[in-house]
């Protein structure tokens, strides 16, 4: 049976600061990302099944997509947890969104991190094939399940 791959595309306003980095981004700021995901997998063969030829349906995908990564990232600030915890504190009163994260939050980082969500909640037959994100329209950082 032959594999086909699925792509869905999100978008998501999202600040972060590099912690102790020395440039510019050390500095909180935000960016205007672009997230693509795509699976693959066997579409299903049951001609009277109404989601028959679907790897998955794309309004899973948004599903789980929209819940695990857009609703908690759009409009946050993330952080890594090595900065102070004063600092922390300063910023979760202003800041109804924040998240801390283990890792620098760089592009790289992050599409570590949302491959292992999606990963997750994939259900059997599907799998994740590469996750890139965009952190501005010409720069961005990919995961390929292949490399990894």
């Amino acid at each position: 049976m032959p594999k086909i791959r699925v792509t869905k595309r999100f978008h998501f306003e999202m600040a972060h600061t590099l912690y102790e980095y020395d440039g510019l981004c050390s500095n909180i700021h935000g960016h205007s990302y672009i997230l693509e995901v795509t699976l693959i997998g066997e579409p299903r063969i049951e001609p009277k099944h109404p989601k028959d030829g679907m790897v998955m349906d794309f309004s899973e995908i948004k599903n789980i997509i929209k819940t695990q990564i857009v609703n908690r990232f759009d409009h946050a600030l993330m952080v890594n947890s090595l900065v102070p915890e004063k600092q922390q504190n300063l910023l979760k009163q202003t800041n109804d969104r924040f998240l801390v994260v283990d890792f620098q939050p760089t592009s790289e980082n992050m599409v570590i991190y949302i491959a292992k969500i999606i990963q997750q909640h994939l259900h059997s037959g599907v799998n994740l094939f590469s996750v890139r994100l965009y952190e501005t329209a010409t720069s961005f950082a990919e995961w390929f399940a292949s490399d990894n």
